[in-house]
């Protein structure tokens, strides 16, 4: 935590050595003197757990997994990635029933199926599908998709699913779905599906609108849905929530959705829905794939840059970092650090200014980062920190002549009192405002912690999130498996995952530009071009393909632009090259 502002800057320029020590403390646990495993009784935030410790949550004992210091938002039951129930405490309470069965393709041969997620007290494990009474195959907990095989052509087949936990509660079944494979000749199905129902718009930006429908249903089965600007098709996918992009600013559009299956019948349209896209809010200017960077305003190793050396490929240039006010709960102070000034021959802050004006005029964008892996911002109560925070970043932002704010916050935070402050800003600030954030890799483990429950309260606003893909342990994949930092498989397989909950369009991957830039995780910048091409067009992918192709995928990052510097910017030289060729 900061406590003052000469220990801050000691702080921040000691960050390369306090991320190593992170990365030793996720990956081997304690020093010797704690690995020996205690029961530590009810788990709470802000606790140094060595491996093998015990805690008590929700009335269930867990083992961790991994040495960590809790944080709010990683619940025992939030990140099985750290945690394990054990064998002592019985689970007796089955996951919720699967949701929304349904078929996304039918052959002759075969039924792709797909459902909803179900939820758990602990965690789910595996889906168990089943063809009537037969058990056909169990996937893992993270997997939300099965093709049944080997079928025989035009003939009706039953399937549910269920949910499983560790423990081996079994839920109830979903809705049961029937399906009749195609003959082998073709041309036997005639029917269409029905409309799809309640069409909705979920989130506007500059560039794009999101919507979401109720499924159609049809005799053999839907395999997908087109999407109509007007009259005009504009996409086709295969689940009920579809973003487009690539719209004009301040234009208004209307939608309309048709359902088709496997024989080509198309379904009556829906209802039509008519959205207005914002003026630049949500990415303003930015291109459809961005490169985020962070600049130190401060002296740790890296390279001293004025804000004019950053190099163009940057679009948003996060200033790290603000700092807590101390004399007023809430509130944060900004202004060129002194011996950075000093370094770079009398930089003020009217020199940034300038700069910072230079780069915008060349379409950039200039924000705030708040907290940092040290930093905080105090909005535990909510009056009159907020106020303090609104009133004080407001300031800064029209003084400097910013964009918006990123939320790098590493030490936990008030999701109420942070959504209500962020809201109260942007509306001062107006629809340009940008907002970024920069969760660690645990923070997307699951849906419900403090970052995701965070983004759910401001997605209509947000423009990306790049996840931390680094200075981490073993974190699971969307295929329930445990991936090392450190390869193109933990990029794509912990990508995957968070695309469950996140918009592609708002979800970049965060790298180190240089090893020396974190304790670990660090990867070839080539590496991340690879990882982004898997994930938006299905190349370049290591062992671990993604369920799907995402090509509205953000972008990505790097902490730092400084550090990138050190390597005459071979990151930002070799990343944003391929985010100019993604789809």
């Amino acid at each position: 935590m900061r406590t003052a502002r000469s220990v801050v800057k000691m702080m921040h320029h000691q960050k390369k050595w306090m991320s190593l020590l992170l990365t030793i403390v996720l990956c081997v646990g304690l020093v010797p003197a704690m690995a020996i495993a205690a029961d530590r009784g009810e788990w709470a935030p802000y606790v140094t757990y060595a491996t093998n410790d015990t805690a008590t949550y929700g009335g269930k004992t867990y083992q961790a997994i991994q040495g960590h210091t809790s944080l709010p938002g990683w619940e025992p039951s939030n990140v099985p990635a750290l945690w394990r129930i054990t064998q002592g405490t019985p689970d007796t309470e089955a996951p919720t029933a699967p949701s929304n069965l349904r078929s996304t393709a039918v052959t002759s041969t075969s039924v792709s199926l797909a459902w909803n997620a179900s939820t758990d007290n602990v965690g789910v494990n595996q889906y168990v599908i089943y063809q009537g009474a037969t058990q056909l195959a169990a996937v893992s907990g993270s997997t939300l998709s099965y093709i049944a095989s080997s079928l025989t052509a035009n003939t009706a087949y039953t399937f549910t699913v269920k949910a499983k936990d560790a423990a081996g509660n079994l839920s109830p079944a979903s809705n049961a779905l029937s399906v009749t494979t195609s003959g082998t000749g073709g041309g036997n199905d005639v029917e269409a599906p029905t409309a799809p129902s309640s069409l909705a718009v979920t989130g506007v930006t500059a560039s794009s609108v999101s919507l979401a429908w109720t499924a159609s249903t049809d005799n053999v089965g839907v395999t997908g849905y087109d999407v109509y600007v007007g009259t005009t098709l504009k996409q086709s996918v295969t689940g009920t929530t579809a973003t487009v992009a690539g719209l004009a600013a301040a234009t208004s559009y209307t939608f309309k959705v048709t359902a088709k299956d496997a024989a080509g019948n198309v379904s009556a349209p829906s209802n039509t829905v008519t959205a207005t896209t914002s003026t630049t809010g949500g990415g303003g200017q930015l291109p459809k794939h961005t490169l985020t960077g962070y600049w130190h305003n401060f002296i740790n190793g890296s390279s001293n840059l004025k804000l004019s050396d950053v190099p163009s490929e940057y679009d948003i240039i996060a200033l790290s970092f603000a700092e807590m006010d101390l004399s007023k709960p809430g509130g944060v102070i900004f202004a060129v650090n002194g011996p950075l000034s000093t370094a770079l021959g009398g930089y003020t802050d009217n020199d940034l200014i300038s700069d910072i004006q230079a780069k915008r005029a060349q379409g950039k964008k200039v924000i705030l980062s708040i907290g940092g892996e040290l930093g905080n911002v105090n909005l535990n109560s909510a009056s009159p920190n907020v106020a303090n925070f609104v009133n004080s970043m407001y300031d800064i932002i029209t003084r400097f002549g910013l964009d918006g704010v990123d939320i790098d916050l590493e030490n936990g935070m008030n999701v109420p009192n942070l959504t209500t402050a962020i809201r109260q800003l942007q509306q001062m600030v107006g629809p340009n405002f940008i907002l970024t954030m920069a969760p660690q890799t645990i923070d997307m483990q699951n849906q419900n912690t403090s970052y995701m429950q965070l983004y759910g309260n401001l997605k209509d606003i947000t423009t990306v999130i790049n996840v931390q893909y680094y200075n981490s342990g073993c974190m699971l994949g969307r295929d329930g498996k445990c991936y090392s930092q450190g390869t193109i498989d933990f990029l794509t397989a912990l990508t995957d995952l968070t695309l469950q909950w996140v918009e592609p369009s708002q979800l970049g991957l965060g790298l180190p530009a240089v090893s020396s830039a974190a304790g670990g995780g660090y990867v070839q910048p080539s590496v991340v071009g690879n990882a982004l091409k898997c994930l938006t067009s299905g190349t370049n992918c290591g062992t671990y393909t993604p369920v799907a192709q995402y090509p509205d995928l953000r972008g990505a990052m790097t902490w730092s632009i400084n550090w990138d510097k050190t390597s005459n910017c071979n990151y930002a030289k070799t990343v944003k090259p391929v985010l100019n060729t993604l789809p």
